[in-house]
């Protein structure tokens, strides 16, 4: 048997792979496009099998589509949901500005995948088209924009904001556990007053708490779909009832809110509400690669650092240095945080290609977007598993780090005024003592006084010491 088979459409036959389920519209732009081997990812292959699902179901409901013939178009697009058909989606993400390829591929693998079915069941006189059934009252110009959204929402509610949260959580936790212990405050990376470990995972906590509210707060506008504006946003060959009834329905099967968009010109023409979500996607990656940083700084040592923390060891860290143990979870954050940003600025430049009625870098966006949240929910939930979790406190140098610590003179400038206070500091630091040492033999304190002022946890809590 030959390896290839030969496929006709508008322009002409094709040769396609013999067991492809995609026809001839996908093949020419498989040949057209042999840029990157960088493919549309599953939740977005995912999303178009939800489209045509629910696309077939709303137009059946509406009269505009055979009953049998919607019924089979079903059952091959659950399939696709289901990623039977994954590897039939070969087109490169550097093609069409519209998708246009990816969305006949679409339509190609479901119409045959649907004809093969009918015809187990006997009905050979039904005859399943990609453009005229799988795509009735669609357009690439919808799709392609809707499938982003929906794989997008889905993402960020299924896989992102859990994640987020459990850090949230993976840090509040060891927060509470560590929320005695005080440590050396820092700003401009150089001693300052004393906070607790509960103070900082509180703040890095806090963090996460903000970033799932950005993303939910993005997700309200990502909720509002295109579906429905066919061509150009005028909602041409499709039911007037078909954008609203699709979103309601597309709801049901996958458990998201979403809702017509109130303007399909809006909602084709531009990609902003996705560089809305990429923007906080890299506020996200900001506010991780902070806080990856502090705990690399921590931990840094452990002779020649700061040595407060110190992070689970997990694999060898020099293959030429034994014994050498890296913060390589933290190093994972870091780089996915890079990355992340990375995107946001490609996602935005394409959002600047929005050309009249239609943006043309919408496969671009797509796989930054998605890529963004896969990174960000997968690096999150890594971190607090393999690194907060496990992480121990070095509380002997905590602690005697904290005592020399020149800055604590601040919290008897009430009692004995800035510059005494300062000469205490410099006097303290320059013979490497306690600095409650220093301060009994330049004031006439009494160790009660001093023990009582210079108490570092509650330093931790503001207002006066005395």
């Amino acid at each position: 048997m030959s390896d290839y088979r030969i496929e006709k459409d508008s322009m002409g036959e094709i040769k396609v792979p013999a067991d492809a389920y995609y026809g001839a519209q996908t093949q020419r732009a498989v040949n057209n496009f042999p840029i990157s081997g960088f493919i549309f990812p599953e939740q977005f292959i995912q999303a178009l099998g939800y489209i045509k699902k629910t696309a077939a179901t709303v137009n059946n409901d509406l009269g505009k589509l055979d009953k049998d013939i919607a019924k089979y178009v079903i059952a091959a697009s659950e399939e696709v949901i289901d990623g039977k058909f994954d590897d039939h989606f070969p087109i490169d993400i550097y093609q069409t500005g519209s998708g246009t390829s990816t969305n006949m591929n679409a339509n190609e693998v479901i119409s045959k995948r649907a004809n093969e079915l009918a015809k187990k069941d006997g009905k050979d006189d039904i005859k399943i088209h990609p453009n005229d059934h799988v795509n009735y009252g669609q357009s690439s110009n919808d799709v392609i924009p809707t499938a982003i959204r929906i794989s997008a929402y889905l993402m960020a509610q299924n896989k992102l904001i859990p994640s987020l949260n459990h850090l949230k959580e993976t840090f509040l936790k060891r927060g509470d556990e560590l929320k005695d212990i005080v440590k050396t405050g820092r700003t401009h990376l150089m001693d300052a007053m004393p906070v607790t470990f509960g103070q900082v995972f509180g703040g890095y906590a806090r963090q996460m708490q903000l970033g799932v509210d950005r993303v939910d707060s993005a997700m309200i506008r990502l909720g509002e779909l295109p579906q429905g504006g066919t061509a150009v946003g005028t909602g041409l060959n499709t039911h007037p009832e078909f954008g609203k009834k699709f979103a309601a329905q597309i709801s049901e099967f996958t458990g998201g809110k979403f809702k017509e968009t109130e303007n399909h010109f809006e909602a084709q023409g531009t990609v902003d509400t996705l560089v809305e979500l990429s923007g906080q996607l890299k506020t996200i990656a900001v506010s991780l690669m902070k806080i990856a940083n502090d705990l690399r700084w921590m931990n840094s040592g452990p002779n020649s650092g700061i040595s407060e923390i110190t992070l689970p060891a997990l694999q060898p860290g020099s293959s030429i240095m034994p014994g050498k143990i890296n913060p390589v979870i933290e190093e994972s954050v870091t780089m996915v945080a890079a990355q992340v940003i990375g995107n946001d600025s490609a996602i935005t430049i394409g959002g600047q290609a929005g050309n009249f009625e239609l943006n043309v870098m919408l496969p671009v966006v797509a796989l930054n977007l998605l890529q963004s949240l896969k990174l960000l929910a997968n690096v999150s939930k890594n971190m607090a598993d393999k690194s907060i979790a496990n992480l121990t406190v070095n509380t002997g140098k905590i602690k005697d780090k904290l005592e020399k610590n020149p800055i604590l003179v601040t919290a008897l400038n009430p009692i004995i005024g800035y510059e005494k206070g300062a000469k205490i500091a410099k006097k303290a630091f320059a013979e490497g003592r306690a600095l409650k040492e220093v301060a009994k033999e330049m004031t006439d304190l009494s160790d009660e006084e001093l023990n009582d002022a210079l108490d570092p946890i509650k330093m931790t809590r503001g207002g006066f010491t005395e």
